[in-house]
């Protein structure tokens, strides 16, 4: 479990739940490479001075507890949680088959013990049944309201938070034996010098590039299909959170200067 207040206990910290096996009666299948996904994740994480907690399996009841309790301990300046599951729009599901409302999550830390803290998570979980084609759209048209739906939860996510799904609304993410396509590429990128020192936009940038212009799915019914990875952000500063300490300190300190040193300008109240 998570420490308490204990000052030895300020450090980063991670949360990383995955469901691989069902309960019996469940009608969701095995997901087998869900545990390979989150033992490395634990390994990449713990080297980049993260303290990492693992649960494997959870009901939905124990998922939520788990980011409960994670929400209200006092960390040094980010918090990492990770979900592993089978998905729809929206939520996530517990080895129980009980729904977890991605909503319901994200609302728990808007708290104080995360105020000013910097919160990252990363939904590994269908969005939907569709399958990617992986074509390109250019489109001026406006959103309908399945669109306007399928961001709504958007709305729980509390400020300085960024959260990155492995796919877009509508759309499955897929699962390999080996592990799933967004978090291994997420992986390779925090074990690169690169990768660990960008901001956490750029980040969650280049993780969207890799996955959808290098993987392409294999087999009779999927070849072809591709992933489209997307994040929400609600970051307030440029952040580099997996930086080493000898990291771009500089560019640190110069991004925050920027972003917070801006002369106020007074406006008059106005709607538009």
């Amino acid at each position: 479990m998570f420490c308490s207040t204990d000052k030895s206990c300020r450090t980063n910290r991670a949360l990383l739940v995955s469901v691989t096996d069902f309960y019996p009666g469940v009608a969701l299948s095995r997901r087998p490479g869900a545990k390979k996904d989150t033992k490395r994740l634990h390994n990449v994480l713990s080297k980049l001075g993260f303290k990492v907690l693992l649960v494997n399996d959870p009901t939905a009841r124990e998922m939520c507890e788990m980011f409960k309790a994670a929400s209200e301990q006092v960390i040094e300046d980010c918090f990492l949680g990770v979900i592993s599951s089978h998905g729809e729009e929206g939520m996530v599901f517990g080895a129980d088959g009980g729904i977890v409302k991605l909503p319901h999550i994200f609302s728990m830390f808007d708290s104080s013990a995360m105020n000013r803290k910097t919160k990252l998570f990363f939904i590994q979980a269908c969005r939907g049944r569709d399958l990617d084609p992986g074509v390109e759209v250019d489109t001026d048209s406006v959103a309908d309201e399945k669109d306007k739906d399928s961001f709504s939860h958007c709305l729980s996510i509390p400020i300085n938070t960024a959260v990155g799904f492995a796919t877009s609304p509508g759309y499955s993410a897929f699962m390999h034996p080996l592990g799933s396509v967004f978090l291994q590429t997420l992986c390779d990128l925090l074990e690169k010098d690169g990768g660990r020192d960008l901001e956490v936009t750029q980040l969650l940038t280049r993780l969207n590039h890799c996955v959808a212009y290098k993987f392409q799915a294999r087999g009779r019914e999927l070849a072809g299909k591709k992933e489209m990875p997307c994040f929400v952000s609600r970051l307030t500063c440029q952040l580099f959170p997996f930086a080493s300490k000898q990291g771009p300190q500089k560019a640190k300190e110069d991004s925050f200067k920027c972003l917070t040193d801006e002369p106020r300008r007074i406006r008059k109240h106005s709607i538009s």
